[in-house]
């Protein structure tokens, strides 16, 4: 099995953030041609921006996908990006599962990108659509179980906000964009993380207080 090499790059989180998320953004996509021109823009962009994420460098994927999943759980945000070659990949799609589950949870923010593709066309994929067609061809060697999974978490997926490159916009502006998101999403996820002491410290009081009245009748 070839070498696995992964990348964790960027500069320490802000303080907000919490010190358990070691990687902040996790990135999920297919292909060469997406990692050596759009991805790459995109992670040199992250860098500037103290960014912190996670990219599995090598595209020749072996057994080691608990490992994928434990840096997908140490993530707070992921970006789920599709493309036309997306659906080829039995390991894009289980990462996708997991994606969603941790999202269904509030654990993990997931950006649905649609580089390239149309989001009904992901949501929903048929014969129709060069996604839909790549999808239908892995589905044939997968169970109906399996294939259900992935089914689910493109639709939840994609129900959520996310940011598609539109026909003859500039790729660069649309890397612009996507920093500009992920760091609204990384502020506001800040201030949840402030704003959790208090919340538990609130609750306390109004069960300290609940005793208190009861205590009155005991």
């Amino acid at each position: 099995m070839a070498e696995r090499t992964r990348i964790f790059r960027g500069c320490p989180m802000r303080n907000a953030v919490s010190p358990f998320n070691v990687h902040q953004v996790f990135l999920n996509f297919r292909g060469e041609e997406l990692r050596y021109n759009f991805v790459s823009h995109l992670t040199d962009a992250f860098e500037r921006q103290g960014i912190k994420f996670f990219i599995d460098k090598n595209e020749q994927r072996g057994e080691d996908l608990k490992h994928i999943f434990v840096r997908i759980k140490e993530s707070r945000i992921a970006l789920a990006i599709f493309s036309p070659s997306y659906a080829e990949s039995k390991w894009c799609m289980d990462e996708l599962v997991m994606m969603n589950n941790l999202a269904d949870h509030g654990k993990l923010r997931v950006i649905p990108i649609f580089y390239k593709v149309d989001a009904d066309d992901v949501r929903k994929p048929t014969l129709d659509s060069e996604f839909g067609r790549n999808f239908q061809k892995l589905a044939e060697d997968f169970s109906k179980h399996q294939v259900k999974k992935w089914k689910k978490a493109l639709k939840r997926i994609c129900d959520k906000m996310g940011l598609p490159l539109e026909e003859k916009s500039s790729e660069s502006d649309f890397v612009d964009e996507i920093v500009k998101g992920v760091k609204k999403l990384e502020d506001a996820i800040g201030l949840e993380e402030e704003e959790k002491p208090f919340s538990r410290e609130k609750i306390k009081r109004k069960a300290r207080n609940l005793n208190k009245r009861l205590r009155r009748y005991i």
